[in-house]
């Protein structure tokens, strides 16, 4: 939608969570010699001003990275997640947050292909700028959930598609699962991301039962579904209640590596006494 601007919720909780199963994911993907290829459906500018004013407007940051950054008690995955986050920074200080296509060039290869698709036109021009100098890099104005048919399968056969749309219309969940759908299709072993915001929601309730269903008939290698919950709904039933991740067709590592990881993000992030998570897996 062209009136969303990620910009006003950087690095807050649930850029922590989506992007620590990215960082993974691309970690194990790259531990090969044979180049992959990551295609980002809703890629964003690439980078955030964090003293800018939408990211100041609720400083939602503070109850995510911030709270991370300056900390040396991290297990080892959100170290290394964390390490990414001041790799973009040029100084000490906290002040610029990498989006998903940062996070994806900080860690593939020159030989590993880019692909990103954003819609809003002045994310899209700062996306531009931010890729136009690494090779095998492609930026598109145009739907990511439409770029599905031409990109998969990718040449390498080895691949991620990361599809975190803002699902401030209700047609972007079933866009979600039919994309899925498509992508399993098209590329049956190939692993796909899935972000999805844990709102008081019918959409959003149904969402994870909606994934499974389209998953377990033609993932290869099962899922994996990680979710933090971090707050309450406001006196009206408003509010992010937290996030979550459906991954299919995850490393074998994945499930380990969130798992020391989740029980600390409860403690540093959860903004009530119910702070929870939920880490559950299928295989194939």
């Amino acid at each position: 939608m062209l009136a969303y601007r990620h910009a006003f919720h950087a690095g807050n909780h649930a850029d922590v969570l989506k992007h620590l199963v990215l960082a993974e994911v691309l970690r194990y993907m790259g531990e090969k010699d044979k180049a992959y290829t990551v295609i980002d459906t809703h890629a964003g500018a690439g980078g955030y001003a964090l003293e800018g004013r939408y990211a100041q407007k609720n400083a939602e940051h503070a109850g995510g990275i911030a709270a991370l950054f300056s900390r040396d008690d991290l297990p080892e995955p959100l170290q290394h997640y964390v390490q990414l986050v001041r790799d973009f920074n040029p100084g000490k200080r906290l002040e610029q947050y990498p989006g998903s296509p940062a996070i994806a060039r900080l860690l593939m290869r020159e030989q590993d292909r880019l692909r990103c698709y954003e819609l809003h036109p002045t994310d899209l021009r700062i996306l531009e700028s931010y890729l136009e100098d690494r090779p095998n890099t492609q930026v598109s104005g145009q739907d990511g959930f439409a770029s599905l048919k031409g990109e998969l399968p990718p040449p390498s056969r080895r691949g991620v598609l990361l599809i975190d749309p803002p699902y401030e219309i209700k047609t972007d969940y079933g866009r979600v699962v039919a994309a899925l759908r498509e992508a399993l299709q098209r590329f049956a072993d190939g692993t796909v991301l899935i972000w999805y915001p844990q709102l008081q929601l019918l959409e959003s309730a149904q969402l994870v039962q909606r994934l499974k269903a389209a998953a377990e008939p033609a993932a290869k290698k099962g899922w994996l579904h990680v979710r933090l919950t971090v707050a309450q709904a406001d006196e009206r039933g408003f509010g992010m209640l937290g996030s979550g991740m459906f991954v299919v067709n995850p490393p074998y590592t994945l499930h380990d590596r969130l798992h020391e990881c989740l029980p600390l993000l409860v403690d540093v992030l959860g903004q009530y006494d119910g702070a929870n998570y939920l880490l559950e897996q299928q295989t194939a």
